[in-house]
């Protein structure tokens, strides 16, 4: 009987989750892992919510079955459309960035963000995906990059120099 109604619990608790698996709108690839295997890479669509003209495909593994899924990902970002001067002004341009996405990725707490951060040295926006929690003592984590060179937003008598590291 206790193994029924653990059974039924469990049922209970990950059927809502996986029918929200589905509801992702800005889902654009599903590669199964395998026929054996719960597990797929799912391929999410993030256009920047400010600098629009920045399109990123995040590359995560989803396990249908599971309470969490793995930490993984990987972040592809390419300008796609205009950048603007008016569009960087707007944007957060402290050394952490703002965070332009973020999914669940555990009924415990576990996110998958994507975080933008200005270089203003190399005029180059930074895409940074990771998770929110420490997998065998690592913050999995993935970077891409969108160089501001022949857009709108580019100028030219800015300095092109990083202080040295020590």
């Amino acid at each position: 009987m206790h193994i029924r109604k653990s059974a039924a619990i469990g049922l209970f608790t990950t059927l809502p989750l996986l029918l929200l698996t589905g509801c992702d709108n800005s889902e654009v690839g599903d590669v199964s892992l395998g026929l054996f295997t719960t597990k797929d890479i799912k391929i999410n669509v993030l256009q920047d919510p400010v600098v629009s003209g920045v399109t990123c495909h995040v590359a995560s593994i989803e396990a249908d079955l599971d309470f969490s899924d793995p930490s993984d990902s990987s972040i592809a970002c390419r300008q796609t459309g205009p950048i603007t001067a008016a569009m960087l002004a707007t944007i957060d341009k402290s050394p952490s960035g703002e965070v332009i996405f973020r999914k669940s990725k555990s009924v415990f707490l576990k996110n998958l963000k994507t975080r933008r951060i200005y270089d203003a040295a190399s005029q180059t926006l930074m895409y940074v995906s990771y998770s929110t929690k420490e997998i065998n003592g690592s913050y999995k984590h993935s970077l891409s990059t969108v160089p501001l060179f022949n857009t709108q937003a580019y100028n030219p008598g800015q300095s092109q120099t990083h202080p040295a590291t020590p």
